[in-house]
């Protein structure tokens, strides 16, 4: 099996920062694309970031020039880095790594982790 363990949530006043970690370990063969997705209450979980394999990199509008998002394929660890944050970052942030696995071909598979909770309040 594969896990993904996040780390870095809290609480942070705003216009503070936060730097998220999610890393991946198992049964992985190779690892494409790393993203971040958040899911406030009573809202759709939605994408904030995006890195692929190459290296290139999505924001969401909402978190441009404020959020950064990073990978160390070495450690199979994807991050992300939370700068002027706003009381309408408040969510639950979710790691989703697409990997293959050995023995399954090319077939990719999408993984979660189990999410950490990032507060934004005075």
């Amino acid at each position: 099996q594969v896990q993904l363990v996040e780390s870095g949530g809290g609480l942070v006043q705003p216009w503070g920062s936060l730097r998220l970690s999610c890393a991946a370990s198992g049964k992985i063969f190779r690892i494409y694309n790393m993203a971040w997705y958040r899911q406030a209450p009573g809202k759709q979980r939605e994408l904030v970031a995006r890195v692929f394999s190459s290296g290139g990199t999505t924001l969401t509008d909402s978190v441009k020039g404020r959020f950064t998002i990073s990978r160390d394929s070495a450690k199979n660890t994807v991050y992300l880095q939370m700068n002027s944050l706003k009381p309408d970052d408040t969510a639950d942030y979710y790691c989703n790594v697409q990997a293959t696995r050995a023995g399954y071909g090319n077939t990719r598979f999408d993984y979660w982790g189990q999410g950490t909770q990032v507060t934004v309040s005075s």
